[in-house]
């Protein structure tokens, strides 16, 4: 390392079981709890961790890399976006298929990403039905109900609340900038466009505000520094919420954009003239040509965005047709928690992937064919068998614990049990339930308990089956077959066994593990 953290930000951040829950990672300590005059007694870097002994006795270790790793923050400000202009999109936008994104997880993982860095997506055939775009932002998320209900329609309406809800033509704004918090996420959702004219709009308010920036630093100032009165009344309803149109983070990033002109109020105070001259040239640069992006919504289309960055808009049109959108909002927290998890389950499946590719192609304790491909088999025979996925996922990763590099090492063949069930299934229990992971840690344990129950079985057992059967313990004893029977996932650690003991025919042609990817995926936690 080439300088040496602060103690306390260190022992702070001990990834220890004493110091962090190791479910949730929680920390178990207060900071006061600390004593005084911590200092490091001790350390040294050993096999690519910093080992550090500390004054009050307690031992730390943290890999190099998580020491030199650095931090992007949330993704909110503009620091994690993508600025555009219209012609970015010439090639089109990004979009999914609905089905695919149910269905697929790196296209979902695709559609929440382009709204997280460009601040939309589109979702085409998504069934242009009432009520569906309550189903899109549950995809990822939670409905953020406001005074316009948990949706609301777009269309006109005879005695309209709103603007939205005419044929006028939209300037390019952001929505309820008079809420505190404002609706992270906008979700509108076409069910009817046959209407003349009605298309939508896009401009991306972090690179308006960027441009502002580099073209009048003292306009960008007075925009991030001067309080707007944002106010919206009806019959029920009174808010407001006092914002700057252009709001930075304690670094002075661009974070968010409020931008409403028919809700702006009356504005107070000393800097008026500077405001509005610099309000006039902020929108002058939204109405830009080349940073608005304009397209239509088909029936079936929905439309994603993030309503604290981009402006919509939309342009008048005629009543000679329909136009009905219906509109939900929700919150970019949720949205990113759920590609959080995405990408997570891809890192751990890509962790698999690799066991399997690497280690697996090594031999399998004598066996004539290779730990993958046992592995596979397994999971084939259950396949074949009709047995519901958490059961093939068990077949599957049942001898995970064998891989050097995930755990342990295969050590059993040399008469030592290496308890790879156990270890196995405890490293599994980070992305999957018990329903997975109890099939693998009593697999060996059915072993045993079929060795006594059946006969017939143990004389069916390989070479090698019958040694590392010796080495495990041997056949259970009546009491520990009878207590082996009753434990709730006993059943199908039997069934995953019999698998287990199929799968050694050399040359048997099975699914390779992309396969079983999406199966794996649908079942982590």
């Amino acid at each position: 390392m080439t300088e040496q953290p602060p103690p306390y930000w260190l022992r702070d951040n001990c990834p220890c079981a004493e110091c962090r829950d190791p479910r949730n990672g929680q920390k178990r300590f207060q900071i006061g709890d600390l004593p005084p005059d911590l200092t490091i007694a001790a350390q040294c870097e050993l096999d690519g961790n910093l080992e550090v002994l500390w004054s009050d006795g307690h031992r730390s270790r943290y890999p190099l890399a998580w020491l030199l790793d650095t931090d992007e923050g949330d993704g909110r400000t503009e620091q994690g976006k993508r600025l555009w202009t219209a012609a970015d999109f010439a090639r089109g936008l990004p979009e999914a298929d609905w089905e695919a994104y149910l269905t697929d997880p790196s296209e979902q993982t695709a559609v929440l990403a382009a709204v997280r860095r460009s601040g939309f997506a589109v979702l085409r055939g998504v069934p242009a039905v009432e009520r569906q775009v309550l189903r899109v932002a549950e995809s990822f998320g939670y409905v953020r109900v406001t005074n316009y209900g948990e949706l609301f329609d777009v269309r006109v309406e005879p005695d309209p609340n709103n603007l939205a809800f005419t044929d006028r033509a939209i300037a390019p704004h952001t929505d309820n900038p008079y809420r505190d918090p404002v609706p992270t996420l906008q979700l509108l959702h076409c069910l009817e466009n046959s209407a003349t004219g009605g298309d939508s709009g896009l401009v991306d308010g972090f690179k308006a505000a960027a441009i502002l920036r580099d073209e009048s630093p003292e306009d960008f100032e007075t925009l991030t520094r001067t309080p707007v009165p944002f106010v919206f009344r009806d019959r029920r309803t009174e808010l407001r919420a006092d914002r700057p149109l252009i709001g930075l983070d304690p670094l002075d990033r661009i974070r968010e954009v409020r931008c409403n002109n028919r809700s702006i109020a009356t504005l107070r105070g000393t800097n008026r003239e500077a405001f509005y001259a610099a309000y006039r040239r902020f929108a002058a640069i939204t109405l830009r040509p080349e940073l608005q992006l304009t397209f239509r919504l088909n029936p079936g289309d929905c439309l994603i965005f993030d309503n604290t960055r981009l402006l919509h808009a939309r342009t008048a049109f005629e009543q000679d047709g329909h136009r009905h959108l219906q509109g939900c909002y929700a919150d970019l927290d949720s949205l990113a928690s759920t590609l959080a998890v995405l990408h997570r389950r891809t890192a751990a499946l890509d962790e698999l992937a690799e066991l399997f590719a690497g280690e697996g192609a090594g031999e399998y304790l004598g066996e004539a064919v290779t730990m993958a491909e046992h592995m596979l088999q397994a999971a084939a025979a259950a396949e074949a068998a009709g047995a519901p996925g958490h059961l093939v996922a068990a077949a599957l990763l049942h001898d995970v614990g064998h891989f050097q590099g995930a755990l342990h090492g295969r050590d059993l063949m040399q008469g030592q049990d290496n308890r790879h069930s156990d270890t196995g299934a405890a490293w599994l229990a980070r992305w999957f339930g018990p329903e997975v992971t109890e099939p693998v840690r009593l697999h060996v344990a059915a072993k045993r308990y079929l060795c006594t129950v059946e006969p017939d079985y143990r004389a069916g057992l390989s070479a090698a089956s019958e040694y590392t059967l010796t080495v495990q313990g041997g056949p259970m004893d009546e009491r520990e077959a009878a207590a082996f029977a009753q434990l709730p996932g006993a059943a199908d650690a039997v069934a995953v066994r019999r698998w287990d003991e199929q799968a050694k025919e050399p040359g048997a042609q099975t699914p390779d593990f992309e396969h079983y990817r999406p199966l794996l995926a649908s079942l982590m936690r």
